[in-house]
């Protein structure tokens, strides 16, 4: 009988074998005889992708973003019904790890109830950004909501002029990206500038890091800011390359290199080695220009961040703001390994990042940004919860001009002209309309947190706590977030300072009350 159990699946898996042979050699025999059969089965792979997109994926299987999510993106940037009917379609009973935002029945303050209540909303950062560390440019970003760096090179002229001319009239931030400050930055719109590991924009002709370049840039450009990248989640630790082909005059010109030659970034910066001389430089560049310096970084080994808080504790350097960008956040092109499996994806990384800092005791002075699919509303209500203050949108604010989400931005053949730099595909891509586009989503996601905000009963997302969301583990538990990362109490909050500030600032203009007579048990 032994024998019988051994040999009966061993002989199937011979004939398995045997068949699966013959079908590969029929197969390839099809096609050397029809060759138009196989030309167009190359052509159902490359457009594959689209089959996808379009015919056969559900509403929520597609990744990065969702039928769903693009979806919302599109109503919102065109101010068009961005509702949705007949209830979730998630499977929320069944998907641990799944958040649920926790509403309050009564409030601090009753929010207005027009039909457009929010859209216009003011919603400024509950922290002055640079004011910790006694900066001369400190200030109050006037947006939680910001776009996160991409550089001209990555993405067109024309769709970093929409994105600047749709950060101005949102009245938000456009981070330059570490490939320069180019000619379609200014268009209006505030920026922060990045130095990457090349420093674009401010190098001398050797490729060496240049203070008066930086400062002349600086000076003549509406610069609010300076991070400087240590890393990013889709790749981090790992340097880049922007082909001869690729490399303008334009690009040239706004990164100082040479035009037609290969560009290679390197992974690691030259001016400091450890955090002590990072701090150096981050002291060096905040008192030359005045300005706020943070740092952008994935999250891997906690060492880095350990030593870093402990020298701003003990020795009064530091940084005023703190973007930690998570693994399933975006890139123009990278390898598939660095992309799926190289850094913490946001919450888990961005959680350990702040512990960290509170555990120092410097929580209340760092501006904490975030990144990585912040731009929809459900992953940025957990952000804030977490002790985000600011949110960067990339893709996000990429398929509001009109990326659809065709994953070419490593080929330079993007059909919407977003990702390219083929003046043929970019000319498609108008800013005027597309920058009314980025406004309107960038409002509508701020409107959709103010909202969220008001019904756990607070008038700032940034004073949502870590009480107010729940993770679901399955269909009959859950655990409060903040016992799912080890958070204190108080922990994710702005200082008593900060908030009242904020509240002050937040403050509805909405009636209270007054057509019921109060009781004699009625409360102030």
């Amino acid at each position: 009988m032994t024998w019988a159990r051994r040999a009966v699946p061993a002989a199937a898996a011979a004939i398995a074998a045997l068949a699966a042979r013959d079908l590969i050699q029929r197969d390839h025999a099809l096609l050397r005889n029809f060759p138009v059969l196989g030309r167009a089965r190359y052509l159902l792979e490359a457009i594959g992708p689209e089959l996808r997109q379009y015919i056969v994926a559900g509403n929520n299987e597609e990744r990065p973003f969702t039928r769903d999510q693009r979806r919302w993106v599109y109503a919102s940037a065109k101010q068009q019904n961005n509702y949705f009917g007949f209830g979730t379609d998630n499977d929320i009973e069944y998907t641990p790890g799944y958040p649920i935002i926790k509403h309050r029945t009564f409030g601090r303050a009753v929010p207005p109830s027009t039909p457009t209540s929010g859209h216009d909303v003011r919603l400024p950062c509950a922290k002055v950004l640079g004011a910790a560390r006694g900066r001369a440019r400190a200030f109050r970003p006037e947006s939680v909501v910001n776009i996160s760096g991409m550089s001209f090179g990555s993405l067109s002229g024309n769709a970093i002029t929409a994105l600047n001319k749709g950060a101005a009239l949102a009245g938000c931030l456009q981070n330059t990206g570490e490939g320069g400050l180019s000619p379609y930055h200014r268009n209006g719109g505030e920026l922060v500038f990045q130095l990457g590991t090349a420093y674009f924009g401010c190098r001398d002709e050797h490729g060496r890091f240049s203070l008066d370049r930086l400062k002349d840039l600086v000076a003549g450009a509406p610069v609010r800011a300076l991070e400087i990248k240590l890393s990013q989640g889709a790749k981090p630790s790992l340097g880049g390359l922007l082909p001869g082909a690729k490399v303008s005059a334009e690009i040239a010109a706004t990164r100082g290199i040479p035009a037609g030659r290969d560009c290679v970034s390197p992974s690691r910066h030259a001016e400091f080695s450890d955090c002590d001389s990072l701090l150096d430089w981050v002291e060096l560049l905040a008192a030359e220009t005045g300005l706020p310096v943070g740092i952008k970084s994935a999250v891997g080994d906690l060492t880095f961040w350990q030593e870093l808080a402990t020298l701003m504790r003990d020795t009064g350097r530091g940084v005023d703001f703190v973007t930690v960008d998570g693994g399933e956040g975006g890139t123009g092109a990278a390898p598939l390994i660095f992309t799926d499996s190289v850094s913490l994806p946001f919450q888990q990384g961005f959680s350990r990042v702040y512990k960290v800092f509170a555990e120092h005791d410097l929580h209340e002075q760092v501006v904490f940004v975030g990144g990585g699919k912040l731009g929809l509303p459900d992953n940025a209500v957990v952000a804030f919860a977490l002790g985000c203050d600011l949110v960067n949108v990339g893709r996000e604010a990429m398929l509001s001009i009109g990326c659809i989400q065709a994953q070419k931005c490593h080929t330079d053949t993007c059909p919407t002209g977003v990702a390219t730099q083929n003046a043929w595909l970019a000319r498609g891509l108008d800013p005027a309309l597309k920058s009314v586009r980025a406004a309107n989503y960038l409002a509508t996601l701020r409107r959709d947190l103010t909202k969220v905000a008001e019904a756990c009963g607070v008038e700032h997302p940034g004073l949502i706590d870590t009480d107010a969301v729940e993770i679901l583990d399955g269909r009959t538990g859950s655990t409060p977030l903040h016992e799912v990362y080890g958070y204190r109490p108080g922990w994710g909050l702005p200082s008593a300072a900060d908030q009242a500030e904020i509240v002050r600032l937040m403050i509805p203009e909405a009636p209270q009350g007054g057509s019921a007579p109060p009781s004699a048990t009625a409360v102030g």
